[in-house]
C-alpha cells in the first residue's frame, strides 16, 4: 500500500485486518512523516523503540485473530498522560524529567487494545492556554499557513491537533478544560470531542482543574473519533468521578439518519462583533442539518454571557490547589538553593523557575479567589452560575432539543505571537463558544465545515445530551457528510 499516512484509523483497521498491511509498515510511515516534521513541533518525546516493539505485538495479535479496532494504530499522546518510563511533564520545567512508574488509565486501555505510542506530544503547559505558546518545549505550529506566517495550532491540545492533521499519526489523545479539544481541532481541520465528564477517567492525567478537565480523542473523521473513544472510555475505581457505566458501540450509532432529530441554536451565542464568516458557517450548518431532516429550533440559555467570567475563577481556583503538589521535594525539578535557605526558600525558588507565566498568573488569581474575603464574592458565586449554567442546559434537553449547533471558535487559526503582549482576556475569548459545556460536564464535538477567505478550516461545535456520545457522534457524522469538508493543508514543512 502507498500513502500510509493518509489512511484514517477506520481505513487503517480494515487494512490490517486483511493483510494489506502490516502495523510495523504503518509504524515505520509514521515515524518517518514525524522526522521529516521537525518545523511543526507538535511531537517533544519520540519514543521509536516503544512504538516498534508494540507495533510487532500488534501484528502477533493480529495474526492470532484477536484484535480490537485500535490494534496496529499508530497513536501520539499528549505530555499530559502519564506513561511509564516516558518523560511526561505537562509541557512544565517544574516536571523536567519526570518519568513516571505507572501508566494513565487512558492510555493502559489504548494500549491494552493494541495501540502503537508514537512519542509525546506538545501542548500549553498544565493545559493551560489557546494557543500552544505557553509550552516549555517552545510553540507548536499549525501545518495550515497563509503566506509565510506561521499560525497557531490553538491550545492546549495544539500539539494533538497538528500531528493529526499533518497526518504525522492516525490520532491523538487531548484533553479539554475549557475548549482545549474543540478549539484546536476547529484550527486544524479535523475533529475533536470532549465526551460527558466521567465518561473517561482521569487517573493518570496531570490535573488542571479536576471538575472540569476530561480526556478525548482527536482524529481526521467523526468515525475515527467514534472508534478511539470506545476504547479510552471505561469505569474506573481509581478516578472517583468515573462513571459506572456500560460503553456503547459508538461507530454502531453512525447511521447519518437525523430525520426528526430537534436542533437546537441558543440566541446568546450570537455575540457582538462576530466574523460574518463565522455567521454564515453557522447558518450553513444549520440549513444542512435542516436537509438532512433535523428540526431546527431556536433555544435560549440565558445565562450563557457569565459563563466565561465563572470559568476563569473555578478553572484557577482549583488549578491553585492542583499545582500546589509542585514544591521540588517529592518529584521533578528543584531549585539550586543558596546558603541559609530554607523550605520557603526552596518552594519560592523551585516555583519561581519551574512554573511559567500564564501558569503563575492562573495560580496566582486561584490563590486570591479562594483566599479570605474573597472566597464568597468570587469562588462561591462562580459555582452558582455554574449551576445555573447546567439549569439552562437541563431545561433545554428535557424540553425535546437533541443537540445543540453554535460555532466551536469566534475565528479561524490566528498567528503565533500576535496576542503574546495582548490583554490576556483577549486571548481568554477564543473559549467563549467552548467553557459552557465544561461548566455543566456536557459532551461536545467540533466538526471542520468549510474555510475562511484565507482558506483555512472553521469549526462548527455540537453539543449533546450527557451520557449520549453516540447520538452526537451521529448528528455530527450527519453534518459532516454534509458538509464533505476534505481540505488539508499544503505540505510545507
Amino acid at each position: 500500500m502507498t500513502d500510509l499516512n493518509k489512511l484514517t484509523i477506520a481505513s487503517a483497521r480494515d487494512a490490517l485486518r486483511k493483510g494489506d498491511v502490516s502495523s510495523a509498515e504503518l509504524t515505520d510511515a509514521y515515524l518517518g512523516a514525524i522526522e521529516g516534521a521537525g518545523v511543526l513541533n507538535a511531537f517533544v518525546h519520540n519514543t521509536p523503540e516503544v512504538a516498534k516493539a508494540q507495533a510487532a505485538a500488534a501484528d502477533a495479535r493480529i495474526k492470532s485473530g484477536d484484535a480490537p479496532d485500535m490494534c496496529g494504530i499508530p497513536l501520539g499522546i499528549k505530555d499530559l498522560f502519564c506513561t511509564k518510563g516516558v518523560n511526561s511533564q505537562a509541557a512544565s520545567g517544574i516536571l523536567e524529567g519526570f518519568k513516571p512508574e505507572y501508566e494513565s488509565t487512558v492510555t493502559t486501555q489504548l494500549f491494552d487494545a493494541g495501540a502503537v505510542m508514537l512519542g509525546k506530544l506538545n501542548m500549553d503547559e498544565f493545559a493551560m492556554g489557546s494557543s500552544n505558546e505557553t509550552s516549555v518545549y517552545g510553540d507548536a505550529v499549525n501545518p495550515w499557513k497563509v503566506g509565510d506566517e506561521k499560525l497557531t495550532p490553538g491550545g492546549s491540545s495544539g500539539g494533538s491537533a497538528s500531528a493529526v492533521a499533518a497526518d504525522l499519526c492516525l490520532g491523538a489523545t487531548g484533553t479539554d478544560t475549557g475548549g482545549s479539544i474543540r478549539q484546536p481541532a476547529a484550527f486544524t481541520g479535523i475533529t475533536g470531542i470532549k465526551p460527558t465528564y466521567g465518561r473517561v477517567s482521569r487517573w493518570g492525567v496531570v490535573a488542571f482543574a479536576s471538575s472540569l478537565d476530561q480526556a478525548g480523542p482527536m482524529t481526521k473523521d467523526v468515525r475515527d473519533s467514534a472508534i478511539m473513544l470506545e476504547a479510552m472510555c471505561g469505569h474506573d475505581p481509581k478516578d472517583s468521578t468515573s462513571a459506572d457505566l456500560a460503553v456503547p458501540n459508538f461507530e454502531a450509532a453512525l447511521t447519518g439518519d437525523i430525520k426528526g432529530k430537534v436542533i437546537g441554536i441558543p440566541k446568546e451565542y450570537r455575540m457582538d462583533g462576530m466574523p460574518s464568516e463565522i455567521e454564515k458557517l453557522w447558518e450553513d450548518g444549520t440549513a444542512m442539518l435542516r436537509d438532512e431532516g433535523a428540526v431546527v429550533r431556536d433555544i435560549t440559555l440565558p445565562h450563557t454571557k457569565y459563563a466565561l467570567p465563572a470559568y476563569y475563577v473555578i478553572a484557577p481556583a482549583e488549578a491553585s490547589s492542583n499545582l500546589a503538589r509542585y514544591d521540588g521535594v517529592r518529584f521533578g525539578r528543584r531549585a539550586k538553593l543558596s546558603a541559609g535557605d530554607g523550605i520557603t526558600e526552596m518552594y519560592e525558588k523551585t516555583r519561581a523557575e519551574g512554573f511559567g507565566p500564564e501558569v503563575q498568573r492562573r495560580v496566582m488569581v486561584g490563590t486570591y479567589v479562594l483566599s479570605a474575603g474573597f472566597y464568597d464574592a468570587y469562588y462561591n458565586r462562580a459555582r452558582k452560575v455554574r449551576a445555573l449554567i447546567k439549569q439552562d442546559f437541563d431545561t433545554v434537553f428535557a424540553d425535546g432539543v437533541d443537540a445543540i449547533l453554535t460555532p466551536a471558535t469566534p475565528s479561524a487559526a490566528f498567528g503565533l505571537g500576535t496576542m503574546k503582549d495582548a490583554d490576556p482576556i483577549q486571548m481568554y475569548l477564543n473559549d467563549v463558544f467552548t467553557v459552557t459545556v465544561n461548566l455543566a460536564g456536557l459532551p461536545g464535538i467540533s466538526v471542520p465545515a468549510g474555510l475562511d477567505a484565507n482558506g483555512l478550516p472553521l469549526g462548527l461545535q455540537l453539543i449533546g445530551r450527557p451520557w449520549e456520545e453516540g447520538d452526537l457522534l451521529n448528528v455530527a457524522y450527519a453534518l459532516e457528510q454534509s458538509a464533505g469538508f476534505v481540505a488539508k493543508p499544503q505540505k510545507w514543512w
